[in-house]
């Protein structure tokens, strides 16, 4: 993905240093406050903040807290009767801001860094021709070839990613908490990329076989969250960042064989990225999640309480391909506990979901 640093004046920062070692950091929170305070150009300017995440949990806290919404939410009322086009009126020039803003590190990165993910609506988890359509009309809409349209990993978003990454649509896949799920998610993306290579060179433009770029998120905390409870104290704290590492080997594994063929075309590989990487336990260290997570060619999008966290004291080294034995037997020995991750991973997305729709239908309240 990338590693090299673009900013080189911020060679003091943790966060850049993390950057050179080839994993990408992003920023898991949007407000227009953000974007016109110069907050967000200086943590891209000064610490090689690399992309961008909103979700709508994200865009309810900023329309409830931010001011500076209030004039467009009145313009919004003024001439549209549907909340959701209300919503997405008012927040789109922030994530077109936010993408301008990125748009010098897409460009010198090829597309490898600078992405802004914006999500469909919640409430067409589980239907994928209305997933479709929006991330078509949201693609086009946006209008900013570093913008990325985030689809949830049901089986029904699976499908759609398929379809959208054939269009040649950048696909943030969201909310994953299993390995089953990631494997239908990569599956998906696989699928999707054979499809957009066959158009480009049927259609004589094999350079743009390199333009479809999508990421992976997979949940981190809330795994730990779910199981510790259930844990000896020694094996506490420790399953969600083996399921990491377990992914990550697969991941580079894959990219010798299942989709080699893609690459050696010029294609992008769809990048694991870390989500859900505040601790929710308080007995853990605050920057576990982005300490123990750091490889080459992934992403970790960090709430800016935690990103403040571990550019204060984190620790910069390359940790995800380290003491995989460990989280082999970390594994192994949650299994021999009865314990089903693939069935908590099933229960943690359905509770994400309810959320994300819950948040949703609070924030077309405030429009």
């Amino acid at each position: 993905m990338t590693h090299t640093l673009s900013q080189s004046h911020a060679s003091d920062s943790r966060i850049a240093a993390t950057t050179r070692l080839g994993q990408q950091i992003w920023l898991d929170t949007l407000s227009r406050e953000l974007i016109e305070s110069g907050a967000l150009a200086d943590w891209i300017n000064d610490h090689a903040v690399a992309g961008l995440t909103s979700n709508p949990a994200i865009f309810h806290q900023a329309l409830s807290k931010d001011p500076a919404y209030a004039t467009a939410i009145t313009a919004a009322r003024a001439i549209e009767s549907n909340p959701e086009v209300r919503f997405e009126t008012v927040v789109l020039p922030d994530i077109q801001a936010a993408c301008d803003l990125f748009r010098p590190l897409w460009d010198a990165t090829n597309g490898a860094q600078g992405y802004v993910s914006f999500e469909v609506s919640p409430r067409l988890a589980h239907d994928a021709a209305g997933t479709i359509d929006a991330a078509v009309r949201l693609w086009r809409t946006i209008d900013r070839p570093n913008a990325m349209i985030k689809i949830p990993a049901t089986s029904e978003g699976c499908a759609a990613v398929t379809e959208v990454i054939g269009r040649g649509i950048n696909v943030n896949v969201t909310l994953i908490f299993s390995q089953e799920q990631l494997q239908a998610v990569q599956a998906a993306y696989e699928a999707g990329l054979r499809r957009w290579v066959a158009h480009c060179l049927q259609a004589g433009t094999p350079e743009r076989i390199a333009d479809v770029a999508s990421v992976a998120s997979v949940f981190v905390s809330r795994t730990d969250s779910t199981v510790d409870p259930l844990l000896p104290p020694s094996l506490q704290g420790k399953t969600a960042i083996a399921l990491c590492k377990m992914a990550y080997e697969q991941w580079q594994n894959d990219q010798q064989g299942a989709i080699a063929d893609l690459l050696a075309q010029g294609a992008k590989p769809q990048w694991l990225l870390w989500a859900s990487t505040s601790v929710k336990n308080p007995a853990y260290r605050d920057t576990l999640y982005v300490d123990e997570l750091i490889g080459i060619d992934t992403v970790n999008t960090v709430p800016d309480a935690t990103l403040a966290a571990f550019r204060d004291h984190g620790k910069v080294a390359l940790t995800l391909d380290q003491d995989l034995q460990a989280a082999h037997e970390q594994l192994d020995a949650v299994s021999a506990l009865g314990i089903d991750l693939e069935q908590v991973g099933n229960k943690l997305q359905a509770a994400g979901l309810a959320q994300f729709e819950t948040a949703y239908a609070d924030l077309l309240k405030l429009v």
